[in-house]
């Protein structure tokens, strides 16, 4: 490349990235503005504007001071027993090991620590609570919570969680869990192998079920992923909640707001520094490193917002606080090999939907593999996994809506608006709605069409007010849908690459350089006092009984609890309070925004243009280049394929083609209308090929549904070379017309659309049968 040209490509780079980090920055001053301006005014209450503290004034006396300052002397006082509580919990829990915080009941099946190859996981059964009863023959649910620091449970949290709500809907559900230390040497496809286990564990409890479908949380979500691509004849249905799949992606664009997180690995040099982490714990990593990240991206959460919120409401707010303390302050370990393969595979790498990704058997997964329905959650309010992470790898390994339908593969995806990265597992309004839903409809997407789907769910209340779901599905074409998500065609990526070729370098550079000096440094006494020194352990331990100069501190909050006098809500003073906290918040939160932009800018500022200087014009750096669209969509070779054999086939493929040609086109799918589709295909089962495994059928319907677009009247007129013998012509015209005379089907209200391709089928199969051909005398499938 000659200098006029990078010259010219680092100008426009520096461009782009001054007019984001200007907008972003403008945005972030108007809403600090915004919310100060908000505090001042009393959060909308009372007086506004420059009369607001005045009238606040006006309104101290000597005797609501002496209130509020005798409540807040109370308040501090309980608010730092509850974090002595906290600290003497962690204390206990790390004594005893760091048991899941589920809050059912379960019993042990399987414990991986006695496998051949041992690993740290458990495969646990949970027990339905009282009152609660589960169908052995309903499809089992397994649910993998992620391993990212912190312990395993939040699946099953409290009562409205994942687990509460597959028990309530009869399902059996087993708990994929993991212990505090690493067993030693195992790997994350030794992990996966377990997993493979645990699931055929589950198949055997339940012979009479369908297959277990398989609840992957966050990281729990690319294990579930490579598991079902592993064992396909196992698994059932993927769900995958928040799970980064495309670390790459975000959501880069001229708003007020990125998704930071995936900067880290850049900014930080690759992956050198999770290997640094572990030599320094004698090779183990610290899973509180991981969770510190998590902090650093909410400064006003993590020092201010929850704290001010247990102590403005100290009187009610502890056993809450406690409670998700329990699983937050949890820090679990990994093995060197373990976080080495997460940051080079799927930080920094981004090779899972590659097939660059080895399993168990040393064969790459291959996501294409996947042969049952995948539902996509995600929200757009999560900045650790944005819908993009989790979406974009669909975009990646499919290419086109053709190729997922003559696949056969049924993909779903659903998105909240604003719930955060936590929320999509602990938030019970999301359990009651999206979680509920989404194990409500698991069979009923077994038997969708192949393509992609949105599932949208509608809210309405019933005459005492009780929410009442209903849920849809809609068709989307994946082009589309990878456009709405990727306003700059996934240009923000590219820089990526350089960030991959750096990390590479230097984890070489650190192996070659510093590792063997390191290694030779520590031991268990160094790394034991280095983790219990984190600042995140240090912060917990060293408010509890183990410092004796807070031995007072327990019987002081009793008293205090005795004589409690809490501040009227009116208080004066009690609104400053809440005013100075919104201010100090608001503060910390402009913080973020600067920090986060300055963050991008640097970020892009040198690799974007390393990679402009030293990949763009090379072949590796095509390497990661997604599909590009074929111009006509005729051309693509799924569609050519599937018109070539527009002639072939037997029974099943003229059932499944005659399906295609009879859908309803462009029109959103209710969940009354695929039970229904159920009920019928019970009804007359006699006349449907009942030993076709449903992703075969997908596959099929997949094909036949392209032939039947793109050449709708040739394939009705081919479609007595599908049934050369008569039996099978008067076989689907028995079940036409009985489907016709349904009132189920008649009180659908087929269109006329409908009405008109059913008589030209109906007509072309009375005529007289064409000659057999050889293809398709070998494929009756009766």
């Amino acid at each position: 490349m000659d200098a006029a040209t990078q010259l010219a490509r680092s100008q426009e780079i520096g461009e782009k990235i001054s007019l984001v980090l200007s907008k972003r920055t403008r945005g972030a001053q108007e809403h600090f503005r915004e919310r100060v301006t908000k505090a001042l005014n009393g959060n909308g209450e009372g007086a506004t504007g420059a009369a607001a503290l005045p009238a606040m004034m006006a309104s101290f006396t000597p005797w609501n001071a002496w209130s509020y300052a005798l409540d807040a002397a109370q308040r501090t006082l309980l608010f730092w027993d509850t974090l002595h509580a906290r600290g003497n919990e962690f204390v206990e829990r790390t004594a005893q090991g760091l048991k899941p915080v589920l809050h059912f009941d379960y019993e042990t099946v399987l414990d991986g620590r006695t496998f051949e190859r041992p690993v740290n996981y458990a495969l646990l059964k949970i027990r339905p609570p009282e009152g609660v009863s589960v169908d052995p023959k309903k499809r089992p649910v397994m649910i993998i919570d992620p391993r990212a620091g912190h312990g395993p449970g939040i699946g099953g949290f409290k009562d409205d969680s994942q687990v509460g709500v597959a028990l309530r809907a009869g399902h059996p559900v087993y708990f994929v869990v993991f212990f505090q230390n690493p067993e030693p040497g195992q790997t994350l496809p030794d992990v996966c192998a377990a997993e493979q286990i645990f699931v055929k564990k589950v198949r055997s409890l339940h012979p009479d079920s369908p297959k277990p479908a398989i609840v992957g949380n966050c990281q729990g979500g690319w294990a579930a992923m490579m598991l079902g691509t592993s064992d396909p004849d196992d698994t059932g249905p993927i769900v995958i909640n928040g799970a980064p799949m495309s670390y790459w992606s975000g959501a880069w664009s001229e708003g007020e707001g990125d998704n930071p997180m995936r900067y880290v690995g850049g900014i930080l040099g690759g992956t050198w520094l999770s290997s640094f982490a572990s030599d320094l714990g004698n090779g183990k990593f610290d899973g509180a490193h991981l969770v510190q990240n998590f902090e650093y991206l909410n400064p006003a959460n993590t020092y201010w917002d929850k704290y001010h919120h247990l102590y403005a409401n100290i009187d009610t707010e502890p056993p809450r606080f406690l409670e998700f303390e329990r699983w937050w302050g949890g820090y679990y370990l990994m093995n060197r090999e373990e976080i080495e393969w997460i940051t080079r595979n799927l930080f920094v790498g981004n090779k899972l939907w590659t097939g660059e990704v080895k399993g168990p058997d040393g064969k790459g997964f291959d996501l294409r593999e996947l042969r049952s329905p995948i539902i996509l959650f995600a929200s757009l309010g999560d900045n650790i996994t944005p819908p993009q992470q989790a979406f974009n790898w669909v975009a990646d390994i499919y290419g086109s809506t053709e190729e997922i339908k003559a696949r056969g593969q049924v993909i779903v995806g659903l998105t909240h608006q604003d719930v955060g990265h936590l929320g999509i597992f602990v938030s019970g309004r999301v359990a009651k709605k999206e979680h509920k839903q989404i194990i409500s409809v698991l069979d009923h997407i077994e038997s969708l069409p192949a393509g992609l789907y949105g599932m949208e769910i509608t809210e309405q209340k019933d005459a005492q007010g009780t929410p009442i779901y209903d849920v849809e599905f809609r068709e989307y074409r994946l082009e589309e849908v990878a456009e709405r998500f990727n306003r700059f065609k996934r240009e923000d990526e590219k820089p990526f690459q350089a960030v991959e070729e750096i990390s590479e370098f230097n984890q070489h550079a650190y192996e070659l350089l510093a590792q063997p000096v390191v290694q030779a440094t520590s031991n268990e006494t160094t790394a034991s006092l280095l983790r219990e020194f984190h600042p995140l352990r240090f912060e917990r331990w060293s408010v509890s009984d183990l410092n004796p100069w807070l031995a007072w501190l327990p019987g002081a909050a009793d008293a205090t609890r005795a004589h409690r006098q809490a501040v009227d809500k009116d208080n004066p003073w009690l609104k400053i309070e809440q005013m100075g906290s919104e201010i100090v918040s608001a503060s910390l939160d402009y913080y973020r925004a600067m920090r986060d932009a300055t963050t991008e800018s640097t970020f892009f500022g040198i690799y974007a243009n390393m990679f402009s200087m030293y990949l763009a014009d090379r072949q590796s750096g095509q390497k990661r280049a997604t599909h590009q669209p074929v111009g006509d969509v005729r051309d693509q070779p799924f569609v050519k394929e599937a018109l070539a054999s527009i002639g072939e086939g037997g029974y099943i493929e003229a059932i499944a083609r005659s399906a295609a040609l009879l859908a309803r086109k462009g029109e959103p799918l209710p969940i009354a209308r695929l039970a229904m589709r159920g009920e019928l295909a019970k009804a007359y089962s006699e006349y449907l090929p009942t030993s076709l495994p449903a992703d075969q059928w997908r596959r099929v319907r997949g094909e036949q549904e392209l032939i039947a677009s793109f050449e709708p009247d040739q394939a009705i007129d081919t479609l007595p070379l599908l049934l050369a013998e008569r039996v099978d012509r008067e076989r689907l015209l028995a079940l036409l017309d009985k489907l016709l005379a349904d009132e189920r089907v008649q009180s659908a209200k087929p269109t006329p659309g409908q009405l008109a391709t059913l008589e030209r089928i109906r007509g072309v199969l009375a005529a007289e049968p064409a000659p057999a051909r050889g293809a398709v005398a070998a494929r009756t499938g009766s």
